[in-house]
């Protein structure tokens, strides 16, 4: 018989998973009170900017009941980490809210707390707090904060006209592994992607980037936003960097896949791998309206993940 547990023993439980690092209570520069208080207190240092984001999933939208719940606190952690990337950023503390539907277990919570912290401790990200509840449907919201030196985010307005394109890793993944689930290498990127963060923070300390986002929705719909702040239009070119048995449109239109895009002056060269994720050239930026795409020479449009497209 399943144990029947209060909010107060599962925050107990929680917090007992915690590397010591996540449960400091004084931290020069850092997290100074994590969980187990009202709110969670980081102490920024001298000279740095604070980026925050937040990402959701809900059931049946973003993921299926039937889904490895490792996976899924994984993924959810892993949406967010892939923006501060996109920033150039160090993530630095992360909070969960977490809403359970009746169906939910204990043994589903727990393996759900096991891929989420399993990534945080990869990149050192304390679990500072959030919020556990009950719900209709299984939803959680992420939010996640990094730091970088003040004036030194990688941005999507900064890109110029004549800017190189660019994408690390391979595109159309992840469509393919919620597609096809007997594709195991593509139902890996699809339940467990990874964020570029070390690549981020190249792009940012070896001056290499003018602009740069997540891909998160597919190149078609991330690439005219990029264009879009910044003014200007893309060309996108042929051969694409596809995941093995992605089709083009995948590539071109499929999101999922958590790579970054980047922008490049002309004169600067990007190397092939840059902080171990390979790097290709997809593109360039134009004189044109903003967020217009082509692709070969051919107007394109945007086609990816759109959570209010009938």
């Amino acid at each position: 018989m399943q144990t029947v547990m209060n909010e107060d023993a599962w925050i107990d439980r929680i917090v007992a998973r915690l590397p010591a690092y996540a449960r400091a209570r004084s931290h020069a520069g850092g997290l100074v009170l994590g969980i187990g208080d009202d709110a969670a207190i980081y102490r920024p240092a001298p000279g740095e900017d604070l980026v925050f984001t937040t990402d959701m999933m809900h059931e049946e939208r973003h993921f299926l009941r039937g889904y490895p719940p490792d996976s899924v606190g994984w993924k959810a952690l892993c949406r967010s980490l892939s923006d501060i990337a996109a920033m150039g950023a160090q993530p630095r503390f992360a909070l969960l809210s977490l809403a359970v539907a009746p169906w939910v277990k204990t043994a589903w919570i727990d393996a759900f707390y096991d891929g989420f912290l399993a990534l945080a401790a990869k990149y050192r990200v304390p679990l500072a707090g959030g919020d556990l509840g009950r719900a209709a449907q299984t939803s959680m919201d992420v939010m996640v904060c990094g730091s970088l030196p003040a004036g030194a985010a990688l941005r999507r307005d900064t890109a110029r006209a004549g800017d190189r394109l660019y994408v690390s890793g391979a595109l159309g993944g992840g469509i393919l592994g919620l597609r096809s689930p007997r594709n195991r290498a593509a139902r890996e990127r699809h339940l467990r992607p990874e964020p570029r963060v070390a690549l981020g923070l190249a792009l940012r300390r070896r001056g290499i980037a003018s602009a740069a986002m997540d891909l998160s929705d597919g190149l078609s719909t991330d690439l005219s936003r990029l264009a879009r702040a910044s003014g200007l239009a893309a060309q996108i070119w042929r051969p694409l960097p596809g995941f093995p048995g992605a089709s083009e449109a995948d590539a071109l239109h499929g999101g999922d896949d958590y790579e970054l895009l980047f922008a490049a002056p002309p004169s600067v060269r990007v190397p092939s791998r840059i902080a171990g994720a390979p790097v290709h050239p997809v593109g360039e930026l134009v004189e044109g309206a903003p967020g217009h795409l082509f692709f070969e020479g051919e107007p394109l449009r945007p086609a990816g993940w759109d959570h209010f497209a009938k």
